[in-house]
């Protein structure tokens, strides 16, 4: 491993690095309060039996990025507790029924991929723990058909036999159920998402489903047309098969990723390049759903649309691409957004019913008096596309970041260029994924927003610090309060220190692992992180490049740190090019002059031969480093163990 010392003092102003360890301190304190409030001794949420289960992702998720956080340079308790409540969390769910074999016993996979983040951070952060192995190959095989009793996956037909899987094994409601279905979401909070089919007769509006007859016939329905057959939200499985690839290295592992994905990227293929949303046990599509392409569990039709089906073609593309380092895989979720962005218009704002409209309201706070932009349909019925919203930076962002590719990158700058809200605008909010401030971060990173990493940081400080004013003044603990309560209660956010350390936007949120350009060592604490009291911003990405600053606040001690190339290790670092020090520093203590300034400060441009996927870096007190470094990405097999100790 190369290494290298900074000698360049520490003179100009570092306010994001102050800011960032001051929220490290705050993000470490942050976590006893929220446990105290929500837990009991043991760990497990202050809930009785009686009120039930529910789906399993809302007892994960309030701690899902804990261990992102310790990973990054947080406190060893972040560690330690995350670990603590995904035990208690099992447990208790057990007793409630919904987990079995430490694992959901029959889920989505757009509510089990958000339970399953939690993990595969976990194992990310400490993959040498043995349990945590054994979990992670145990938990791939349900859908490996390593199970007896869990045989979720058809080998011929390539297909999840249910929408509904998990521990048990595909789910098929019993047929005896069927005539007592019913669905009214009136007055619940599916109601925004209108109607699941609009093909049965009576029925044009959500408002007829108040006919109980009707409600009937809407239920039979979705029992016939959802009770068995595949899913694309499904692809989320792959992030639970990578993760097990990534902590063994087992070659099993690979295939099933590749062959599952083939599968659906050969769908849409055969689709014109839509995604179809459902297959039927027969490997046909459709043949559930009237013959149509759309209509499926989680599907284009309802609820979610393009908002939970890009995210699993995202997941799976970028797990078949770290896995084989074939690009081709990320035309999969590219496709998908070109053909929703085709149809994309400008329409005023006040005229478009949104379905999930509370997701843009920074977005729209920061169109100011504006009322028009960029709109596109997330929905797909019998009459066409509909549901027309705002196209999330997540999606062209996750993307670009993937592939460094200049027609990724132009997608993104054609969005903003049609949208009107301020890019570089910086709102403190905190959404369940932790995310959505991947447009300013892209702003900065294209050299147009230089003030981000100080106002994202302050931001987060600012939300964390209010999180916890909501939980002292909180006194619904012990009530059977809604089951996201503690999630909105989660003081720890992520987003902003992977940005900016790591230089990689927050994981999909629905089972996506994380990706990176770079991750840290510490050196004396031997522990995955940044040292105590250093910064470190990426300034810069490109496909070959990557530029990022590290500063040493401490005064008085030495920092040891080593930067890896990618979260797994998959890149390789070139030449590294910095600035070293060619005048006198810190100068003689004596006489008038050389007391009030320092010397003036030359420096002369260096290079490294890297060529690896670590480099050592050594911070003396109060200096700090460039780092120019050439970058061939994805050209190493990943892996959970890739780290330098």
């Amino acid at each position: 491993m190369q290494s290298l010392t900074a000698n360049i003092p520490l003179n100009a102003p570092v306010h994001w690095a102050v800011w960032q360890r001051r929220l490290f301190d705050a993000l470490d304190q942050s976590v006893q309060p929220f446990l105290d409030h929500f837990t009991r001794e043991d760990g497990e949420f202050i809930w009785q039996d009686e009120w039930g289960g529910g789906s399993p992702d809302d007892f994960y998720e309030p701690f899902f990025n804990w261990p992102l956080v310790y990973l990054m340079g947080g406190g060893d308790h972040l560690l330690h507790l995350a670990d603590r409540q995904w035990e208690a969390v099992t447990g208790q769910l057990t007793r409630l029924g919904t987990v079995s074999k430490e694992y959901g016993i029959r889920e989505d996979q757009m509510h089990q991929a958000e339970s399953d983040i939690c993990f595969y951070h976990l194992c990310l952060a400490h993959p040498d723990a043995p349990r945590r192995v054994e979990r992670a190959c145990r938990f791939a095989g349900f859908y490996l058909n390593e199970d007896p009793t869990a045989q979720n996956y058809d080998p011929e037909h390539k297909i999840l036999r249910s929408g509904l899987n998990g521990s048990h094994g595909p789910y098929f409601a019993p047929l005896a159920e069927r005539d007592q279905q019913s669905y009214n979401p009136l007055g619940g909070s599916m109601e925004v998402y209108n109607l699941p089919f609009f093909d049965l007769p009576g029925i044009t509006c959500v408002q007829d489903l108040a006919d109980p007859a009707k409600a009937r016939l809407m239920g039979q329905t979705l029992f016939d047309r959802w009770r068995q057959g595949d899913t694309p939200t499904n692809l989320a499985v792959t992030s639970l098969v990578t993760n097990a690839f990534l902590i063994t290295g087992d070659e099993k592992y690979r295939a099933w990723v590749v062959e599952y994905t083939d599968a659906w990227v050969e769908r849409a293929r055969a689709n014109g390049g839509m995604l179809p949303d459902n297959v039927g046990l027969s490997g046909q599509v459709g043949e559930y759903c009237a013959g149509n392409w759309y209509g499926g569990r989680y599907g284009w039709t309802f609820p979610h649309g393009f908002l939970t089906l890009q995210k699993a073609t995202l997941d799976a593309a970028a797990n078949a691409y770290l896995l084989t380092r074939d690009r081709a895989y990320l035309d999969l979720p590219r496709q998908q957004m070109d053909r929703i962005l085709e149809q994309g218009r400008m329409e005023d704002i006040r005229d478009q019913y949104m379905s999930v409209a509370e997701r843009w309201a920074s977005q729209f706070a920061a169109m100011g008096a504006k009322r028009e932009t960029l709109l596109v349909p997330y929905r797909y019925g019998d009459a066409g596309w509909f549901d027309w919203q705002p196209m999330s930076p997540v999606y062209p962002v996750t993307l670009w970041n993937l592939s460094m590719d200049q027609g990724d990158w132009e997608r993104v700058e054609g969005i903003r260029q049609k949208e009107a809200f301020d890019w570089a605008a910086v709102f403190p909010f905190h959404n369940k994924e932790d995310s959505g401030h991947e447009a300013p971060w892209v702003r900065f990173l294209a050299g147009a927003n230089p003030t981000y990493p100080e106002q994202m940081l302050q931001a987060t400080y600012q939300v964390a610090g209010r999180r916890l004013a909501q939980l002292r003044a909180d006194q619904d603990v012990g009530t059977r309060h809604h089951v996201h309560h503690w999630q909105w209660g989660n003081p720890v956010s992520s987003e902003a220190l992977i940005q900016l350390t790591m230089g990689g936007p927050q994981p999909i949120y629905n089972g996506g692992l994380l990706y990176a350009r770079l991750r840290y060592f510490d050196v004396q604490r031997r522990r995955p992180g940044l040292p105590e009291d250093v910064g470190a911003l990426v300034e810069k990405l490109a496909a070959d490049r990557t530029v990022v600053r590290l500063v040493n606040l401490n005064h008085n001690e030495s920092r040891g740190l080593v930067i890896q190339g990618g979260v797994f290790g998959e890149h390789r670092f070139g030449r590294a090019t910095y600035h070293s020090r060619t005048s006198e520093y810190p100068g003689w203590m004596g006489g008038y002059a050389g007391t009030y300034a320092a010397p003036p400060l030359e420096t002369e441009e260096r290079q490294m031969a890297v060529d690896g996927k670590h480099l050592s870096v050594t911070l003396p007190p109060h200096c700090e480093i460039t780092l120019d470094i050439e970058t061939q990405r994805y050209v190493n097999e990943p892996s959970h163990h890739a780290g330098p100790f």
